[in-house]
């Protein structure tokens, strides 16, 4: 059976990060990594967290159509290397995909069947919270964060599902317990049905 796109997107400050990270402790699941043209931040390695390249080196994979989708979000380029999921997809692994929203709604226009979940902090004011002890970014790019949050509030109703991560490990349990629901929709079980029927044919026609 192929595996599930699944799309996980959020408020910055969210804990979207932290919950794709302890999700791929079960080797169900492979993450896509993307590339960007922003600058590596303290801890972030490539190839690790994302692949960090220059604008131009970008529109050339833009050009080359090497990209599922890409965005531009607080003053940088986000995309997703398209060869590297099509082939986990095909080896029956759920890939991850970390994107920001309007990347997300791209990848659901050609993978019509991708579980797109969006995470978000309790309240507003938690997420600003977050956002000022992780103590990477200035007030400012805060505040165009927080701005940028607003603006992506009705996009929402395009997601699957909304999880509220008040807590890393029930978040997590949560969302793990989704996806296997998904395994289970008759539209990605396709064949089982079409066996099943081919085997009372069989059984029919013997008695």
């Amino acid at each position: 059976m192929e595996g599930i796109l699944i799309i996980i997107s959020g408020f910055s400050g969210a804990g979207k990060g932290t919950i794709v990270k302890h999700l791929l402790e079960d080797e169900q699941y492979a993450l896509s990594i993307s590339a960007t043209t922003r600058k590596p931040r303290a801890g972030e390695y490539e190839g690790q967290h994302y692949y960090f390249i220059d604008e131009t080196e970008f529109k050339t994979m833009i050009k080359h159509d090497e990209l599922i989708e890409y965005a531009s979000y607080v003053g940088n380029y986000y995309g997703t290397p398209k060869n590297y999921v099509l082939e986990q997809l095909a080896e029956g692994l759920d890939v991850i995909l970390e994107i920001e929203m309007q990347g997300a709604l791209q990848v659901k226009k050609q993978f019509p069947d991708a579980l797109l979940v969006f995470i978000t902090a309790p309240t507003a004011y938690e997420i600003k919270e977050r956002l000022i002890k992780r103590g990477t970014e200035s007030l400012e790019l805060i505040t165009k964060r927080l701005e940028k949050s607003l603006t992506e509030i009705n996009a929402i109703d395009d997601y699957d599902y909304i999880l509220v991560n008040d807590g890393l490990e029930e978040t997590v349990t949560h969302l793990h317990g989704i996806i296997d629901s998904e395994h289970e929709r008759v539209k990605r079980n396709k064949d089982l049905k079409d066996r099943l029927k081919k085997e009372f044919i069989e059984l029919l026609k013997g008695e």
